[in-house]
């Protein structure tokens, strides 16, 4: 049965029992938007002023793709542009009308995400003041602020995994098929929570589980391999295997020898001209095994975003190549699960500062290696390990708490 969603109202009162009036989400949205934009300012002086900047290097890989297409060529032709066509086309008002063009579309893809998140939760019944003290995991913090305006696009893809873990709620097959779709086209990592969406939509188990066609199945299928195949036809059609190997294939066979919070980072830069096939199942095991492990465990309807959040995670964090703005990716997820974590208060900033600190101890030598050319490449690796690890027991501290709800109980 789909459910009833009624529109929802930015200003209302509390569902607690609380008798205050909420002021809602908007001026939160507000305030979140004017702080964006001061950095935005801010970083086009910094620009133009440091020989450091603030702005992305990716954004000008953007722009320039979008000057490629601008000018008849292909996004292709700008050395190191790896991703959807469709962002290149985008950004082509960068040219137009202003070079923050892109970045304004990055923040309100950021509050849109923010929206969603409160949206999601306050239309699951939980309390106005607990949905949108959700969404300011997203909208005040720190990395999510400084990642969009930079320049960088990975809030979209965040967008729309949002709105397909809405549209999967409310059993609307189709539609999320097609937000899933896109979100892959964006970025191949959503392609994860096709499994379990799919494996969610039946009540018979096994192979028969997995063979059983129904209309919830072949709408969700439709949408996503639908979309898939159309835009990768367009793609495919303007650019060629071009498109295929740059937005697609490069994304398999990544080898990133720069320091990076991956574990992996380091044995990848002493085997640099060693074949990687060997090296690349050893990083992809782990992957599999514990994409299948959450698929199984939390491949229901009502857990998907609490397996969206683990899938993400494990993704990220085993992976050869990570970097800062791969956080946002399950950042959006675990603001939606934060209410059935029941975390206390100390319990949460414990984690929160743990999570800082091992990550900052690894910024430090990633600092001198980087601006002073230090060969500290050990020590980094050292903070990789130890940021990990710090991952790892956050996690499974989550996943802990998660399980100890009553219907998990048995």
């Amino acid at each position: 049965m789909i459910h009833n969603i009624s529109p929802v109202n930015l200003k209302r009162p509390e569902l607690d029992g609380d008798k205050e009036v909420s002021i809602g989400i908007k001026p939160y949205l507000y305030a979140g938007f004017a702080i964006r934009c001061a950095l935005i300012i801010y970083g086009d002086y910094h620009d133009r002023s440091s020989d450091v900047k603030f702005t992305d290097v990716d954004y000008h890989v953007f722009t320039d793709a979008s000057r490629h297409v601008l000018n008849g060529g292909s996004p292709y032709d700008r050395h190191t542009y790896r991703y959807t066509p469709l962002l290149a086309w985008m950004l082509i008002p960068n040219l137009l009308i202003s070079p923050l063009f892109g970045k304004l579309l990055f923040i309100a893809c950021d509050l849109l995400v923010s929206f969603l998140i409160y949206y999601y939760l306050s239309s699951e019944g939980h309390s106005e003041k607990l949905s949108i003290q959700c969404s300011w995991v997203w909208l005040f913090n720190p990395i999510v602020m400084a990642v969009s305006t930079r320049g960088n696009a990975d809030c979209m893809v965040v967008l729309l995994v949002l709105l397909t873990l809405l549209l999967y709620r409310e059993r609307i097959f189709l539609l999320t098929g097609i937000s899933l779709g896109l979100a892959i086209h964006f970025k191949i990592f959503p392609f994860l929570f096709s499994l379990p969406m799919y494996v969610a939509l039946t009540d018979y188990s096994g192979l028969r589980g997995l063979f059983h066609i129904n209309k919830a199945r072949f709408r969700l299928v439709l949408g996503t391999v639908g979309t898939l195949v159309i835009l990768t036809a367009i793609g495919y059609s303007f650019y060629g295997m071009a498109f295929i190997d740059e937005a697609y294939l490069h994304h398999v066979t990544r080898r990133d020898i720069r320091h990076n919070f991956s574990v992996y980072f380091y044995m990848l830069y002493l085997t640099v001209d060693v074949d990687d096939i060997g090296l690349n199942l050893v990083a992809f095991l782990p992957q599999l095994i514990l994409w299948l492990a959450l698929s199984k465990k939390f491949g229901n309807i009502s857990d998907m975003p609490m397996c969206v959040l683990c899938q993400t995670f494990v993704f990220v964090v085993f992976n050869k190549v990570c970097t800062s703005q791969y956080f946002l990716w399950y950042l959006a997820p675990l603001a939606l699960v934060i209410p059935k974590l029941k975390l206390t208060q100390t319990e949460a900033g414990v984690l929160a500062i743990f999570w800082s600190f091992t990550q900052g101890a690894w910024l430090l030598p990633a600092y001198f290696l980087e601006f002073k050319g230090n060969n500290t490449f050990l020590f980094i690796w050292i903070e990789s390990m130890t940021f990990f690890c710090a991952n790892i027991g956050i996690m499974s501290k989550f996943v802990r708490k998660y399980l100890e709800q009553p219907e998990h109980q048995h």
